[in-house]
């Protein structure tokens, strides 16, 4: 676990009254006809921002929407600006439509304590996501201080998530700090026994996180169409379900501690669209046309008592094709069973990536788990064991 500084000893080591804050935000929010849909990743950064203008900083903030390539006004902050400036009441906040250049040293100096200035997004600078040395040392000159507070951009190597932190004094936030606590809390001193749930589509693509989890974990379930493949591998028979016939060895060697759980029956049906036809099959009973969908009321079951005698839970995919019902049953019932546990203190649950928080938020408990991460690649490259930039640059020495 990296030591970093947090924003308490950016106010011990000087205050922050009257510096020039730069921070890093994820204010990369879903927009429908230019408006914000949904204000989740905003409202996480608020504490951040509130605490800054509490101690009168004057805070600049950067942010990205979106993967533009170059200035498009598709992908304009001004959006964001409008929302934030809504959340921050009574909070001076204004928009500079430029993310680099005079017009951006200007407005920093019109800037004043306890004020909140959006940069346009940053990535219309080529020189953002390429890390030039050049921009970043331009961007060192636009405050006293950095706080880094999006961990969900932490695993890109850009100038505002890693550069400029080599070059002022760095600081990591209230949500990146949150984070952090909390994976490690979950990675490296879980409360055993410890459950992780994993499901998504290809094993191939989850490799690095089953490999990484398996000795950390008492119990690793596997949910998804990525179970097709350890049950192809164990010799069922799966009918026209999706699998990967490469990665059948692979799974028996993962199988070999036997802490995972896979399912013991599930519900199929010939195609997403013959949603009338839909059966719970035992795996002895599968047809030939038959495609898996979702894990049966048996698998449920043992999953939920399962978790019963454990202490920690993480979480990292769907169960099933929660986005089509009824095949949304197995992920809706197992996570209103973590929201149970959890809500009666016998569960530490921890969640993350993007279609996890979707289903979590589709089964109506994403405020249930005792933490949920919007961290997307970054939640998932930290659970794979990778080493993050964007943390790495924020690292200090005990």
């Amino acid at each position: 676990m990296p030591h970093f500084e947090t924003l308490d000893d950016l106010e011990a080591n000087g205050k922050a009254a009257g510096k020039r804050v730069l921070v890093r935000l994820d204010l990369n929010l879903p927009l429908q006809e230019g408006q914000v849909t949904d204000l989740t990743r905003l409202e996480r950064s608020l504490p951040t921002l509130r605490e800054l203008v509490a101690k009168k900083a004057k805070v600049i903030v950067m942010a990205h929407l979106g993967r533009p390539k170059g200035k498009d006004s598709a992908y304009t902050l001004a959006p964001i600006a409008e929302a934030l400036r809504r959340a921050m009441v009574p909070t001076p906040v204004f928009f500079c439509k430029e993310s680099q250049g005079p017009q951006v040293k200007e407005a920093i100096e019109h800037l004043g304590e306890g004020e909140v200035l959006l940069l346009e997004n940053i990535r219309f600078v080529k020189g953002e996501e390429e890390n030039d040395p050049a921009f970043a040392r331009e961007m060192a000159t636009w405050a006293d201080v950095y706080v880094n507070d999006a961990f969900s951009a932490a695993h890109r190597a850009h100038v505002s998530t890693e550069g400029v932190a080599h070059l002022l004094p760095s600081f990591a936030g209230r949500l990146m700090e949150q984070e952090l606590r909390t994976l490690e809390r979950v990675l490296e001193y879980p409360e055993a026994p410890m459950m992780a749930i994993v499901g998504g589509a290809k094993v191939s693509t989850k490799l690095p996180l089953l490999k990484n989890l398996l000795p950390k974990v008492d119990v690793l379930v596997i949910g998804g169409a990525m179970a097709n493949t350890f049950l192809a591998a164990k010799g069922h028979d799966i009918g026209a379900s999706l699998y990967e016939p490469d990665f059948l060895e692979t799974s028996l060697e993962l199988m070999k501690g036997e802490k995972i759980l896979l399912p013991v029956d599930v519900v199929v049906a010939e195609s997403l669209e013959d949603l009338k036809n839909h059966q719970n099959r035992d795996l002895s009973a599968i047809g030939q046309a038959e495609k898996i969908f979702d894990i049966g009321p048996a698998t449920i079951a043992h999953i939920l008592q399962t978790m019963k005698r454990c202490h920690t839970l993480l979480w990292n995919g769907p169960l099933g094709v929660f986005e089509v019902p009824p095949f949304d049953y197995g992920t809706n019932a197992v996570a209103q069973g973590v929201a149970r546990l959890t809500a009666e203190g016998t569960l530490l649950s921890i969640a993350g990536g993007g279609d996890t928080v979707a289903a979590l938020n589709h089964a109506g408990v994403l405020n249930d788990f005792s933490y949920v991460s919007t961290a997307g690649g970054a939640f998932l490259e930290w659970l794979e064991g990778k080493p993050l930039p964007g943390v790495e640059a924020l690292e200090r020495t005990a």
